[in-house]
């Protein structure tokens, strides 16, 4: 669905297997994959593996929730060209996807004229976008405990709710799912049905 959003990109199919994801690109040439690494037949990290040896050229972005940095290691020597860890937003996505093209453009034939050339091409990867740092004052840490905070609770959680399972203040709390609805991530909607002012109800967005 994000993919459809983007200009310039279309959704050439859908794989649920590492080994269907084989026979796809054996059929039908594309020039980007994204994949997870937990497949249900195996890691997506031997799909990878698999493609190349295959001669399959098609550039792989990562996209899973697997943090660990070995993983990572792992998948830059197999020629992942990005790397996006669930859960993430549109404008995640949308960001590496167009740094892609970028880097693509960048590469696309001739010879570089120098150093700089080529370290620019691969700048454009690497490099990071305003979007996707966090506002000052907020922890990658507690960000993710109040995801999981919010995600788990698919009534929703008011922000106080939120800071006793966090174990952070109320103010605290109400920042970071504040942060999350304007990044797109949650929604709010006032609670009623308590004496005095309605309070602030926070649920995770279904298409997250």
């Amino acid at each position: 669905m994000y993919v459809e959003r983007l200009s310039g990109f279309a959704v050439a199919g859908i794989a649920h297997s590492g080994a269907e994801a084989l026979r796809f690109v054996e059929r039908h040439p594309v020039d980007l994959v994204l994949l997870d690494l937990h497949l249900p037949d195996g890691h997506g990290l031997q799909v990878v593996r698999s493609m190349r040896a295959a001669g399959h050229a098609a550039d792989v972005i990562a996209v899973t929730s697997a943090r660990d940095l070995d993983v990572v290691r792992q998948a830059v020597s197999v020629g992942v060209v990005q790397y996006l860890l669930k859960p993430f937003t549109f404008p995640a996505l949308r960001d590496r996807m167009e740094r892609w093209t970028r880097f693509r453009d960048e590469l696309a034939g001739g010879e570089a004229a120098g150093q700089d050339e080529v370290d620019r091409a691969l700048s454009v990867l690497r490099s990071r976008d305003s979007a996707t740092v966090l506002p000052k004052g907020l922890s990658a840490s507690t960000l993710e405990a109040v995801t999981a905070t919010l995600r788990q609770s698919p009534e929703g959680v008011s922000a106080g709710q939120a800071a006793e399972a966090v174990g952070v203040s109320r103010i605290t709390a109400r920042r970071y799912l504040e942060h999350l609805v304007n990044t797109g991530r949650a929604h709010r909607a006032p609670q009623y049905g308590q004496v005095g002012r309605p309070e602030l109800n926070y649920r995770w967005a279904p298409d997250n």
